[in-house]
């Protein structure tokens, strides 16, 4: 696991200009990207166009040349990259979709939102980002809970940290959020 503290103050060199500094911040954490980038690849279909390598690479860029974002820390810096993946995902998803119809990216249920069932059930990733959409219109913390947990991979402790809240009020919105989750694409 990359050192915090210099995790951290690289992102504060970069917040300050230091064109060096992205360059010096990729070896540190390129490990834990790869990691959270394997986690979405793993739900993905063997057939993927994209690998979690270039996973890494097209998030790491984009959010290297984020001029206006003022990196607090490293749960900040994994919760803006699990961000990105995500919109990466999706964006490819919709990409394909329209490039072929009904084509979408499929992981179970279960795996999405650890709720356990009698049958695990299939969902697109499109589907999962529009219910996340629709939950932060009424929700927005609970939203950005699924995100940051599952999207980003940060556990109850960093998640509570970077949002400013308990871990008990994460453990809480958490498992209500995947009970939302679970009977909206349920229903859908």
């Amino acid at each position: 696991m990359s050192d915090v503290s210099d995790v951290t103050i690289l992102l504060e060199r970069i917040n300050s200009g230091d064109g060096q500094a992205p360059d010096e911040l990729l070896p540190l954490v390129y490990g834990e990207l790869r990691k959270l980038a394997q986690g979405y690849m793993q739900n993905e279909r063997g057939d993927h166009t994209l690998q979690a390598t270039a996973l890494v690479h097209e998030a790491y860029i984009r959010m290297v040349n984020w001029e206006t974002v003022s990196w607090q820390n490293r749960a900040h810096f994994f919760a803006v990259a699990a961000q990105v993946m995500r919109r990466i995902l999706v964006d490819h998803a919709r990409e394909k979709k329209a490039e072929k119809r009904g084509y979408g990216h499929k992981l179970s249920l279960d795996e999405a939102i650890s709720i356990p069932s009698q049958e695990p059930r299939e969902i697109d990733l499109i589907g999962l980002d529009d219910a996340l959409n629709e939950l932060a219109t009424f929700d927005n913390q609970q939203s950005k809970i699924v995100e940051l947990r599952f999207f980003g991979g940060l556990t109850i402790e960093e998640t509570a940290h970077y949002m400013e809240i308990s871990p008990a009020t994460v453990k809480r919105e958490w498992l209500i959020a995947k009970a939302w989750l679970f009977r909206n694409l349920k229903d859908g």
